[in-house]
């Protein structure tokens, strides 16, 4: 059952910025929502997350200062602001769903996840 889809990545040089968004077909208060990268060769990695409880966000370190997360409830989506984008930000982003408010960079504790979509940052 799709539960997160999500959507705006692209191409951009270093230093530029691209918004993702992740429309989630569950009442945003009850849920975490988590945005992971998988690179070439790497392992997946927790980039940002928001839980509906208390709208606690939490970032890698990686991306702090740079990337901002951020939901409309109305609209049932979450995003994903990144700005000063560096080479190394180069992968699929995912977006992923968690069926609680616990706030959480482990990629176990998700159970649904979008398609992906591709961020690259080269000049």
């Amino acid at each position: 059952q799709l539960q997160v889809v999500e959507s705006g990545g692209g191409f951009v040089q270093p230093g530029g910025s691209l918004r993702l968004s992740c429309k989630v077909y569950r009442n945003l208060i009850d849920v975490t929502i988590g945005w992971f990268r998988q690179a070439p060769g790497k392992e997946r990695e927790g980039v940002s997350a928001i839980s509906g409880l208390a709208d606690n966000k939490e970032y890698a370190d990686s991306v702090k200062g740079r990337f901002t997360i951020s939901r409309d409830d109305a609209k049932k989506t979450v995003y994903l602001q990144m700005s000063a984008l560096k080479s190394e930000d180069t992968a699929v982003y995912y977006c992923a769903l968690a069926p609680w408010t616990k706030l959480t960079l482990n990629a176990p504790d998700y159970d649904s996840w979008g398609q992906g979509t591709q961020v690259t940052v080269s000049s």
